[in-house]
């Protein structure tokens, strides 16, 4: 067989199947219109399985996105150590020895740097040290928060900068009074010139603005879960600057003694106690708030964690005064149960779709009875089975898709509904609807399959002479 003639059968079939495909359309929706409310009716269980298909694929989709943006808040391979007041364990026992309690000198700068010395599985270590204090330019002030930094903090915190530079060694070793502001300070105290070069007074103390990081928000779950800091009122120090020009907490200076006597003196005359945040503050004797440490592979993050612990634990001398948190993990989790929710959701749009796909069979078997005598008529005109079948499939395939396009419509708005009043973030994707479109379709042609045969293999004469 020549090419040519081939082309030739390949075209003829096309056309002739296109022809037939669209005859068999124009019956079905004939068909439809002659009953719409029944059709209507028939499609519903089809709209909320396929509506519930979009939301479940579109929170499904909005978790992952989630997931993925805190992962690059958090950085890759990351650990957080935090202090922890420390906890004990045991049976409860009135006449056992009341135990001595051993010290700890808490979270410390000379932590940071053992690991970072002890572990070759670590990349960088970086403290943090967070003051409340106020920030003074202009005349114009406004509490903010001070936080001690390494110069690997912001790479590890995927923090960008937005103009200016970064801290040097030099700035970091000596200690030296510079700063990087976030977008917020920026924007409240530099109006009329550049921030580059200019003076800010944080707290005490004068200090040069060195750069100024790009704007990112962070919701405040992830601030509070993960830990993760909205930069944007932030003015960055270097850790040594804190620790020398601000207040190291491993060391008892006249200020604390005049604050603590203050305070006594106020719970004496029963005057208006301190705030919860500033009592804390006080009583913190951890010279850190927190240590961010990066590890060089993901396998390695759970072991480097555990040795993480055992070395602390050395040094603080056998005080659990730390928590040690693996964000990845906590992401992970997370995952695992957003996905068996998903995994409920899509039972329950499959049900749904079962149901609407048994109503479907269910009406176009009826239909096959209450249209028996024009199947009859139709065979006696020269219809062929074939031309039978492919009508009451047509039909339906079109009651289920028509109900796919409404659930899809009906999915988008539940899944913006969910956004706006359950806080919980979702996104429909084009692949979602491609997906619930051909669900639809696929339920047509399943269930349709059975009452179109059904159909298709009545002898015309019996249909003639049905009653």
């Amino acid at each position: 067989m020549s090419q040519g003639t081939l082309a030739e059968r390949l075209r003829r079939f096309q056309t002739g199947f296109l022809a037939h495909a669209a005859f068999s359309t124009r019956n079905a929706v004939e068909a439809v219109q002659h009953n719409k409310l029944r059709a209507a009716l028939t499609s519903l269980g089809i709209l909320f399985g396929v509506a519930s298909v979009i939301a479940m694929l579109a929170i499904g989709k909005g978790a992952e996105q989630e997931i993925l943006e805190q992962m690059r808040l958090l950085g890759s391979n990351t650990v957080m150590i935090t202090p922890l007041v420390e906890q004990s364990e045991g049976a409860a026992d009135e006449d056992q020895k009341k135990e001595v309690k051993r010290f700890s000198p808490g979270l410390t700068y000379a932590d940071a740097h053992a690991i970072r010395r002890v572990l070759p599985s670590v990349d960088a270590a970086s403290a943090e040290l967070v003051l409340n204090t106020s920030l003074v330019r202009e005349g114009q002030r406004r509490s903010g928060k001070a936080v001690g930094v390494d110069t690997s903090y912001f790479r590890l915190t995927n923090l960008e900068l937005a103009d200016g530079s970064w801290f040097t060694e030099e700035q970091v070793i000596q200690g030296l009074p510079v700063a990087i502001i976030g977008a917020g300070v920026k924007s409240r105290f530099f109006t009329t010139e550049p921030p580059i070069g200019a003076r800010l007074k944080v707290g005490p103390n004068w200090v040069t603005v060195v750069g100024v990081l790009a704007d990112r928000r962070v919701d405040a779950k992830t601030t509070s879960w993960l830990g993760v800091r909205d930069a944007a009122m932030d003015v960055y120090l270097p850790v040594r600057t804190m620790l020398t020009r601000y207040r190291d907490r491993t060391r008892l200076t006249k200020r604390d003694i005049e604050l603590a006597a203050r305070q006594f003196n106020f719970t004496n005359n029963n005057e208006e106690p301190e705030s919860e945040e500033r009592r804390r503050e006080r009583t913190n004797r951890n010279q850190l708030d927190r240590i961010i440490v990066q590890v060089s592979a993901p396998d390695q993050v759970s072991g480097s964690a555990d040795v993480m612990r055992r070395l602390l634990t050395r040094r603080h001398n056998s005080v659990v005064d730390f928590e040690i948190t693996i964000p990845e993990m906590l992401l992970k989790q997370e995952q695992r149960t957003r996905t068996i929710f998903n995994i409920v959701l899509g039972a329950i749009a499959s049900i749904s779709l079962i149901v609407g796909g048994i109503g479907i069979m269910n009406i176009m078997l009826a239909s096959v009875l209450e249209r028996i005598k024009e199947i009859g008529v139709r065979r006696a005109l020269g219809a062929t089975r074939r031309d039978v079948l492919s009508q009451f499939l047509a039909e339906a395939i079109l009651i289920s898709v028509a109900g796919g396009v409404a659930g899809i419509l009906v999915g988008v708005g539940v899944s913006a509904g969910i956004e706006h009043f359950a806080g919980i973030r979702t996104l429909v994707s084009p692949v979602s609807v491609m997906v619930a479109f051909g669900v639809s379709f696929t339920v047509g042609l399943t269930f349709g399959s059975i009452p179109a045969q059904r159909a298709a293999q009545q002898d015309p004469v019996v249909c003639l002479r049905y009653e």
